[in-house]
């Protein structure tokens, strides 16, 4: 049965940018967000290069340069990485060409290629209407029509059912041609088929399916070539076969090819106009084949072709183009009009939405005040909006019984004076307590607070929670019914974790620290530098493993000027201490039965948010309105709720398309701020000296009072990092009222690479004022990809 999500259609109209005319015969390709459009005809074949930001919706031309091809149609058009291949096509009536061009569209530079011919045989003879297929480092060329007449003027067409192979070097030029021997019958000569190749994930076989086609009459045939083997068969499929057409588009998304458009032929034609008016007609007929199963599914049948302006026109000789999940359609030609002996093209760009999309990343921090966030996630390709939810019902709210306790939940860290000059750092030991799950019997947890070790931890810590120090006859007991009140689900670690967390002097895990968040007056950004000579703010990292610099925005206004490429993306940000706990996204398998209720912060467009509010639902009542084809909340109608200043929030974040709202990301906790403690520091620079790196910092934009020292940390490896790469340990590097330190050559041989996205070595500063510690700015300096000593 078809989805009814996959007829959510939509016409893109407010695009900007100059529009390509009208044509058919053109072929596109997806590099990123970016549809590229090469050839066609339609009074003239086109020799320009047009491209559509399917993120901003605007058209451009890039100004190519190089050996630039003359205009084409029907010709062959793959992708691999940012280079573009061409290969033959119509380049004028009658004539064809087997020219091979080669297109870097990060620098949109023409080459014209000139590939080996065969050990044995001919290389390709001119052709148009072929596939041409990329998989690996090989293109796949089969079919299409050739001229049998030397005169143009004169066309004799021959249909083939030849079958190449084109080797590829690596990044840019070509190897050569090839003729692979296969086994089995051979599918019967076509132009205008489509070949697509998929491979399964659980067998790596890949096979090359060709569909339809011309041979004088329109085919329904579908054919399959094991790549391995080299062996052609016919698959026998379930469900109804397409109409037999050419000219369509074949496109791969998941384990499904959607065959779209096409002439296919006509019913009910009437026998007293001409062939050219009955006996083909376009179709804007969906169907999908499921490639694991070989099932065919009807989305949109020829006899639902008459419902207007809700889905693309009848069209052939259109291009498809998968971005991420979503297909877009543009352009073709829908029918032929005697009277002006000319085709008709539409001038229309649709998409469709082919599945919910999939999770966005957890939810960051940005920025925290006493009663705001400011937050961000990573963007999903192809979405209309993210909905963004909190839940208030956290663990460590209910465990905060006294008042008096709640500014010691800030980002804090241990004092220095209470610990070694070189002491491994836990983020914050108590929160740590509060956050651990234990399933052990009462006595055995009463039983510690009779443990050295653990008076010895809590002794420490004396400083950094004076709420427990003013009650210094109670505060083993105070710490042993936190994690009395803390038992449940909401928790991760287990009692291994809490046995290490009473030594002083041991490591412990990020993802173990939950509660720490607080005010974060600042966004440090990262770039990647290309030359020793580039800096942002004076800072230069003159280092080709080390290529980051870094800049301050202390706005939250300006926290997202930036680079409109995408290729350039945020690498470093200013965290309040950050706690991801990496909990599943089901709040079932996170809460007890009716512990959590998610609230919605709204829908937003972008992938930042501030949020200061948050919309309180009925129970029982739901005031539903569609958003693409999701169901949500009428917010105009519900009451809305202001953030509490150190209050602990858990967020979630779902992407919306046009089939509805995809999986929540995993859970992120943020605390609000508590008046009185400092900000981040901001402006982190880096640079290299004789001694190692020269780490220096900002003042924090708040300090709320006279800053008293500064602390720095580094990440280091140890086993629980290898057996746990997302639990980062820090070691604290500095202590004292300078706003910068050296971190020597000895020192950063002990650091840990993070490569949960680029390689990077991870630092933390952090400011104390009379209250105790701030948030952390966390910054990572990037190491390039291999995993060499830092500084090598």
């Amino acid at each position: 049965m078809a989805a009814p999500s996959l007829l959510n259609w939509r016409r893109v109209s407010s695009f900007t940018g100059p529009v390509p005319r009208a044509r058919h015969g053109h072929r596109a390709v997806a590099i990123r967000e970016l549809m590229i459009i090469f050839g066609g005809g339609n009074e003239g074949i086109a020799d320009e290069l047009h491209v559509y930001n399917t993120a901003t919706n605007q058209w451009f031309l890039p100004a190519v340069r190089g050996d630039i091809p003359p205009g084409c149609a029907a010709h062959g058009f793959v992708c691999d990485g940012t280079r573009i291949l061409v290969f033959g096509g119509m380049v004028e009536y009658g004539r064809y060409s087997n020219e091979l061009y080669e297109l870097q569209a990060s620098r949109w530079l023409w080459k014209k290629v000139k590939p080996h011919p065969p050990p044995s045989g001919l290389p390709p003879c001119p052709r148009l209407g072929h596939s041409f297929s990329l998989y690996g480092n090989k293109c796949y060329l089969f079919g299409g029509l050739a001229n049998e007449s030397e005169d143009s003027n004169n066309n004799v067409p021959r249909y083939l059912n030849d079958f190449y192979e084109l080797e590829l070097q690596h990044g840019s030029g070509v190897v050569g041609w090839s003729i692979p021997v296969t086994k089995g019958v051979v599918p019967s000569p076509r132009e205008s088929h489509t070949a697509v190749i998929y491979c399964k994930r659980d067998s790596g076989s890949p096979k090359m399916y060709v569909f339809g086609g011309m041979c004088g009459a329109r085919l329904d045939d579908l054919w399959q070539l094991d790549l391995e083997t080299m062996s052609w068969s016919k698959p026998e499929t379930k469900g109804t076969v397409p109409l037999p057409r050419s000219l369509h588009t074949a496109s791969v998304i998941g384990n499904k090819m959607y065959i779209f458009g096409g002439w296919v032929p006509h019913k009910g034609e009437n026998t007293e106009t001409s062939p050219h008016d009955c006996e083909w007609r376009c179709t804007s007929s969906f169907s999908y084949l499921n490639l694991d199963t070989t099932e065919w599914t009807t989305l949109v049948s020829d006899s639902q072709e008459d419902k207007k302006n809700s889905r693309p026109r009848p069209r052939a000789g259109h291009c498809a183009v998968a971005v991420g999940t979503r297909l877009y359609f543009w352009s073709g030609r829908d029918g032929y009009k005697k009277a002006l002996n000319s085709q008709v093209c539409c001038k229309d760009l649709w998409y469709l939405d082919t599945e919910k999309p999939p999770a966005p990343s957890q939810v960051q921090l940005i920025k925290a005040t006493t009663n705001s966030f400011h937050v961000k996630w990573d963007e999903v390709s192809t979405v209309e909006g993210y909905l963004l939810q909190l839940s208030t019902d956290l663990p460590y709210q209910a465990a905060s019984s006294d008042s008096s306790a709640a500014p010691n939940m800030q980002g804090v860290r241990m004092d220095p004076h209470r610990q070694g000059s070189n002491n491994i750092v836990p983020n914050s030991i108590n929160d740590t307590i509060n956050s651990t799950k234990t399933e052990q019997p009462a006595t055995k947890e009463t039983s510690m607070k009779n443990k050295p070790e653990f008076k010895a931890l809590m002794d420490s810590n004396a400083i950094l929670y004076p709420s427990l120090a003013s009650n210094a006859s109670n505060h083993n007991s105070h710490v042993v019914d936190m994690l009395r009140k803390n038992e449940g689900p909401h928790t991760s670690a287990n009692v291994g974790v809490l046995s290490s967390c009473l030594d002083v002097r041991t490591v412990i895990p990020e993802t173990s620290v939950s509660s720490t968040v607080s005010s974060t007056q600042t966004m440090v950004t990262q770039q990647t530098i290309k030359t020793e000579s580039s800096s942002t703010n004076g800072a230069v990292v003159k280092d080709e493993t080390s290529l980051t610099t870094f800049s301050t925005k202390s706005e939250v206004d300006e926290t997202y000027a930036l680079p409109a490429t995408k290729i350039s993306r945020v690498e470093t940000h200013a965290t309040a201490t950050p706690f991801s706990k990496e909990t599943p996204s089901n709040p079932v398998a996170t809460v007890k039965a009716g512990e959590q209720q998610w609230c919605d912060v709204g829908i937003f467009k972008n992938n930042t948010a501030l949020v200061s509010q948050f919309y309180l639902l009925p129970k029982g009542k739901q005031s539903i309105s569609k958003v693409g084809n999701a169901d949500v909340p009428d917010y105009s109608l519900l009451k809305k709720q202001d953030l509490v200043p150190g209050t602990g929030y858990r967020f979630r974040v779902a992407a919306i398309n046009g089939c509805g709202i995809g999986p929540f990301s995993k859970i992120s906790e943020f605390k609000t701020c508590i008046p009185g403690f400092p900000g981040a520091p901001s402006a982190v620079r880096i640079s290299k000296n004789v001694e190692g790196i020269h780490l220096s910092w900002e003042p924090p934009t708040s300090p709320s009072g006279n800053i008293l020292e500064y602390s720095a940390y580094l990440a280091i490896r140890t086993a629980q990092i290898q057996d746990n790469p997302s639990q980062l340990v820090f070691m604290r590097i500095y202590c004292g009222l300078k706003t910068s330190c050296i971190v020597t050559a000895g020192q950063l041989a002990n650091a840990h690479i993070d490569y949960t996205s680029r390689p990077a070595i991870v630092f933390r500063i952090s400011a104390k004022n009379e209250k105790g510690y701030g948030p952390a700015t966390q910054v990572r300096w990037l190491q390039g990809n291999n995993k060499k000593a830092p500084l090598n």
